[in-house]
């Protein structure tokens, strides 16, 4: 497991568990073989660990050197049961894979803050990520969805003078400044990546439930794609992209920029859209960051890519990872009005991050049509799930096989904002919303609370039992909600 210095940073991490797919015999009906990448960070000089799967040794994949790391990965093929298991060194993991019948899924989001995040009391900061850690103890999951935002790398610009003022300033960088702009931002995102990854509840969670994540602004920086588009467009602003893009697919999926294609329906690599599918479920993580703009949140080539990815669904359930809300209360208004008094300059990104800014009204009904049709035209049942407001909530939209659930999970480890956003917030709720005719809208509680949104650090579960599933948060003062039945 994770080896910490607390002088000098992490000196490895992992083993981190990342979801590959599921062989095709399983989706009929058999255990089946689930295929597992799993990441670990050595010393660059030391030799990459043994593995062995099933009795068998794992030959390591290096994938890349960086920050005093070479990343390998470890392609498995374990058995969707009870006891698999596989060993690293000298240490075995056991996962509870049984995925096929009953099933538990956590769901996490926006693990930092935007400021000092690795400066921060690492027993304090992951206190949920303890708590999710003992509960699989307890009640294994087969599952870790991440909803977004797993980092927050809004800091690794200050890692060279000519990016430390982005995205206020961003210079015209020749070929020699950009290479190193480059190797400085990428160092920093492998040393945030790996500390994050080598801390103990984080660490000993990952390397027995794998997970499926999406990626969010943060994982980037704070508002990519909802910035001003010279500064999106610049060198400087590629280059920043570029490098937390490559990051992303080695550290959150275990693989090269050139192996996108593996995993990532788009062979262009335009957009990073991904489709799972698992006995009587698939899950769909839309890729909303790759092509945002401020009039866009997903390019042509993005929206290609999903509307195929819906048409491919075989399952009776989906899980749609959204990592902004799908359902939410009607910002447009406040857009509009901070925009006619000029207070837009300094939120502008931050609302049109949303699917219900008023530059985005458009997509944001061609997607509630795309679950709409699964739900109505192909009898198909819809979760929603989402991330990123830092609170808890949930929402429903009305359709003629019954309520599409929304179900909000934020954030695992960034802090509870104040009371006054959440009131703020649920003001706007309360007058509903209908983007589409006769599909109305509406912002609810968490079971037993009294108001909309839940302003504690929290995390999501999701049950599949007999084949009823039900949603439940667990919120950091609070304790448990009552189950929601889906």
């Amino acid at each position: 497991m994770a080896d910490t210095d607390t002088e000098f940073g992490p000196k490895s991490f992992g083993p981190v568990l990342i979801l590959r797919g599921m062989s095709r015999d399983a989706q009929g009906g058999g255990a089946g073989q689930l295929r597992i990448a799993a990441l670990v960070g050595r010393p660059s000089g030391d030799a990459p660990p043994e593995v062995e799967s099933d009795g068998t040794t794992v030959a390591p994949v290096r994938l890349a050197e960086g920050a005093g790391f070479a990343i390998y990965r470890y392609d498995l093929s374990l058995p969707a049961t009870e006891d698999a298991w596989y060993r690293v060194g000298d240490e075995r993991h056991r996962l509870n894979l049984a995925i096929g019948g009953d099933a538990r899924i956590a769901f996490v989001s926006c693990n930092g803050q935007e400021e000092g995040d690795l400066g921060r009391d690492f027993e304090e900061r992951n206190r949920m990520w303890r708590r999710l850690a003992d509960e699989h103890d307890d009640a294994p999951f087969q599952l870790l969805l991440e909803g977004g935002d797993q980092i927050y790398a809004d800091e690794v610009t200050k890692a060279h003078p000519l990016s430390e003022n982005w995205p206020e300033d961003y210079p015209d960088l020749d070929d020699a400044q950009a290479t190193k702009v480059r190797d400085a931002l990428r160092e920093a995102f492998f040393v945030r990546y790996a500390t994050l990854y080598a801390a103990g509840d984080f660490s000993r969670l990952a390397a027995r439930v794998p997970a499926l994540p999406i990626w969010d602004d943060h994982d980037i920086c704070d508002g990519w794609g909802s910035l001003p588009e010279p500064a999106l467009d610049s060198r400087l602003g590629r280059t920043l992209f570029d490098v937390a893009r490559e990051t992303y697919l080695l550290f959150q999926f275990a693989l090269r920029p050139e192996e996108a294609g593996e995993v990532f329906p788009d062979a262009t690599g335009t957009s990073l859209s991904w489709s799972v599918a698992l006995p009587g479920v698939t899950i769909l993580g839309p890729d909303l960051r790759s092509e945002r703009r401020l009039d866009r949140v997903m390019g042509d080539t993005g929206w290609r890519v999903f509307r195929d990815m819906v048409r491919k669904i075989e399952t009776e359930r989906v899980i749609l990872v959204s990592s902004v809300p799908l359902l939410g209360p009607r910002l447009s208004l406040l857009e509009r009005t901070m925009r006619f008094t000029g207070w837009m300059k300094d939120y502008e990104d931050d609302l049109r991050d949303q699917w219900q800014s008023y530059a985005h009204r458009a997509e944001w009904q061609d997607m509630l049509r795309e679950m709409v049709g699964l739900i109505e035209g192909r009898g198909i049942d819809v979760t929603v799930i989402s991330g990123e407001i830092h609170l808890a909530t949930r929402g429903e939209m009305t359709t003629a096989r019954g309520p599409m659930h929304q179900l909000v999970a934020s954030g695992i480890s960034h802090p509870a904002p104040t009371e006054a956003y959440p009131l703020a917030l649920g003001s706007l709720a309360r007058l509903g919303e209908a983007p589409l005719k006769g599909h109305k809208i509406r912002l609810k509680p968490l079971p037993g609370k009294r108001s909309i949104y839940t302003a504690e650090r929290n995390f999501l579960v999701l049950t599949r039992r007999e084949g009823a599933w039900s949603a439940e948060w667990e919120l950091e003062e609070s304790g448990r909600t009552a189950p929601l039945p889906l």
